[in-house]
């Protein structure tokens, strides 16, 4: 249920982010997650991570016939958070990208996609090299506190713990009401192709990642072994794979309609957890427990902010940036909350496909 791409941000738009932190605390916390992508690649590098990580950067493909938009982005991005999205012309990205759908792009040359579970297991295995310990299959059923830390048990025994760091995604496990409630369990959906060989350039001629201007995006990248990974939809419903196919192969022919024979080889859903300020939530309860969660849409350099920031507080190092404070453990409604981001979706997938309508050629 991730995409693989490596890439700085968060979930909350940019303007938005400046809009609620002001300039100062916004690009600090946006440098944050542009080390991280630094951090990744020193990373693979170090440890030899086998996990197809492909340097050639994203494309941010303007679905609007409205180059407006992008300007407005690019000039953000350089005046407010000091990176530089180059513009790609729409012959340009023609070229690149053989589709009528997009309209030119931006262009970030500092990020990269990879195979993040190649990559995950690549840093559990460094881990397990440094001397640490990961207990897989030993789910934590209850946690309660003892003495000065906390008691952590599970279904084959318990551990002591001094410090306990509530990490989890979009499943519930009712071990820590506080944090789990805090979170929607947000369904999203990836497919890939079969092996494409040649026929990959027909559409796809760029090793670059792609994603859209729409709020309900395409994300996609080309596979080494030339396949198509494609992702795309959230939805409150956990589809069974071959739905999920169904849905995607839709998108897939809109934007490249000459791969209509193409198979789908692979399809898959999984659960997001989202805050409903779309930011992660980062930091310590008042009983102690440390929480980092909220990751979905745009989660891999965030997450790996999370885990410097709590291993820096923990550590005494240094405090959690104090402007994560602003996105907290807020209450997300249970299964009201659902329903109304169920209805956000809809509503802004209706405003994305009347814009295009507007600007569409007559």
């Amino acid at each position: 249920r991730n995409g693989g791409f490596v890439f700085g941000g968060y979930s909350l738009d940019c303007a938005d982010l400046l809009k609620i932190l002001g300039p100062v605390r916004a690009r600090e916390l946006y440098t944050l997650t542009t080390d991280a992508v630094d951090l990744m690649r020193q990373r693979i590098a170090r440890y030899g991570i086998d996990c197809d990580a492909t340097h050639a950067g994203v494309i941010l493909a303007n679905w609007f016939d409205e180059p407006a938009r992008l300007e407005t982005q690019r000039r953000l991005m350089r005046d407010s958070f000091g990176v530089d999205w180059e513009p790609v012309d729409a012959a340009t990205l023609a070229a690149q990208l053989k589709t009528r759908r997009y309209h030119g792009g931006l262009f970030e040359r500092n990020a990269f996609h990879f195979h993040p579970l190649k990559y995950v297991v690549g840093v559990a295995a460094a881990v397990a090299a440094a001397g640490g310990q990961i207990y897989e299959h030993s789910p934590v059923l209850r946690l309660r506190p003892q003495g000065s830390g906390f008691l952590a048990e599970t279904a084959d025994g318990a551990i002591e713990a001094r410090q306990v760091v509530m990490a989890g995604g979009g499943y519930a496990r009712n071990v820590y009401p506080k944090v789990e409630r805090a979170v929607l369990p947000i369904a999203t959906y990836v497919m890939a192709t079969e092996p494409l060989g040649t026929r990959l350039a027909d559409a796809i001629d760029t090793a670059a990642a792609i994603y859209d201007t729409r709020f309900a995006f395409d994300y996609y990248r080309p596979l080494p072994d030339t396949r198509i990974l494609w992702g795309g939809r959230i939805s409150v419903l956990n589809r069974e794979p071959q739905a999920i196919a169904r849905l995607l192969r839709g998108d897939l022919l809109k934007v490249y309609p000459q791969l209509r024979d193409v198979r789908i080889e692979h399809a898959w859903g999984g659960l997001m957890s989202y805050a409903r300020h779309k930011m992660p939530q980062i930091g310590r309860s008042a009983d102690g427990v440390w929480y980092a969660v909220g990751f979905g849409g745009h989660g891999m350099a965030p997450t790996t902010v999370s885990g410097e920031l709590l291993a820096a507080a923990i550590s005494g190092e240094r405090p959690v940036p104090e402007a994560f404070a602003s996105f907290g453990l807020t209450p997300t409604f249970g299964t009201l909350g659902l329903a109304a981001a169920q209805l956000t979706y809809a509503t802004m997938q209706a405003r994305d496909a009347l814009a295009a309508r507007r600007r569409a050629p007559s």
